[in-house]
């Protein structure tokens, strides 16, 4: 017997509407079960094959995220950091990768001199001179010169460790098509088996998350992240550009699940989805 045959598991999820109602339709398959005397014998195959879907499903699930994150730490802290400190090092005179940093540094080295100031005015500093000014800017600006020094260095380190991870997780990905197409299967299974009030609450939690009027200023903040990670110049124009198309492509693709899929094999929670939505 083999167990990854799943063609019995996804039935009752794929099947598309016909004639009679699929709650008539399955009240007399389900009786038909119930007469049928191998029915005890089929019930325990497939509580096997579906036993045997989510505990392989499940440990692929986790090897597709722990594998590849170990692999990033791993090389990042083993491999590319010494080679990149080495190299980096040498560069004495190398501190910035992109002018975000330095805006950033300015900035900051400027509200330093601001506070120092304020400091004094109020009394805060006892008997100012300008030597001593001068080399408080001159730490701030050593301590702002090291902290974006090992940003750098970060990010490069960043792009490495990630494009290797990423090739690993691809090549997991290419070369375990079994358990793919078993994941596949389950997560299919397990959304489609959700009820349709289930459906619909996540349906408008996803959208209302990633395309709703709010979600901007969530994009803005990790688009920021993200190319602070991998040392890429915080463009304002192409933060606005993303955030301006991408949610829309993805509202699209929503809709067009709703539509072409979700349905057919679901009207009903589609018709739940729309008096929630309202």
């Amino acid at each position: 017997m083999k167990y990854w045959n799943l063609k019995k598991i996804n039935q009752s999820t794929l099947d598309k509407t016909g004639i009679i109602p699929r709650s008539i339709s399955k009240l007399f398959e389900k009786f038909k079960k119930e007469l049928d005397p191998n029915a005890e014998e089929e019930a325990i195959e497939e509580f096997k094959v579906a036993r045997y879907q989510t505990v392989a499903s499940v440990k692929y699930l986790l090897s597709l995220f722990i594998i590849p994150i170990l692999i990033n730490h791993i090389s990042k802290s083993f491999i590319f950091e010494p080679c990149i400190n080495y190299f980096w090092d040498r560069q004495e005179h190398h501190i910035f990768l992109n002018e975000s940093q330095e805006e950033r540094a300015f900035a900051e080295l400027q509200r330093f001199e601001e506070k120092l100031h304020f400091e004094i005015l109020i009394g805060k500093i006892n008997n100012p001179s300008s030597f001593l000014i001068n080399q408080k800017m001159t730490d701030k600006a050593l301590e702002l010169a090291q902290f974006y020094s090992l940003e750098s260095s970060c990010a490069i380190k960043n792009i490495l460790a990630d494009i290797l991870s990423s090739t690993i997780f691809v090549s997991m990905i290419i070369t375990s098509k079994r358990q793919f197409s078993i994941l596949k299967s389950f997560i299919n299974e397990l959304v489609y088996g959700l009820s349709d009030t289930a459906k619909a609450f996540l349906i408008i939690l996803f959208t209302d998350m990633f395309v709703g009027f709010h979600s901007p200023h969530g994009w803005e903040v990790v688009i920021e992240v993200i190319l602070r990670h991998f040392g890429l110049p915080e463009s304002r124009d192409f933060i606005f550009v993303f955030i301006s198309t991408f949610p829309v492509i993805l509202d699209t693709i929503f809709k067009y699940w709703i539509f072409r899929y979700l349905n057919k094999i679901s009207p009903s929670a589609v018709a739940t989805y729309h008096n929630m939505n309202e």
